[in-house]
């Protein structure tokens, strides 16, 4: 079974090294949807405003599942893979 990581790395979702505030995250979404950093951390607020305390809940969970960027992962291989 793969990791979070890898699965977030395989859609191309990263946290951003260069265009962060706290943790890269928003930008790295923003990426990812095809926008630019901070029209991304307003639609995130806006978005999260609809519910409120999701954002002390989402934010934090976003940061440790989605892997920085430049994070190569590397994928087992399958049982008896290579060995004949």
């Amino acid at each position: 079974m793969e990791s979070v990581h890898a699965a977030f790395a395989r859609q191309g979702l990263y946290r951003s090294r260069t265009d962060r505030v706290f943790g890269g995250v928003i930008a790295g979404l923003g990426r990812r949807l095809g926008l630019e950093p901070w029209p991304a951390r307003l639609l995130f607020v806006l978005v999260l405003m609809l519910i409120p305390g999701s954002q002390l809940l989402v934010y934090p969970i976003l940061w440790l599942t989605m892997p920085l960027e430049g994070t190569t992962f590397v994928t087992p291989a399958s049982p008896g893979a290579g060995t004949r």
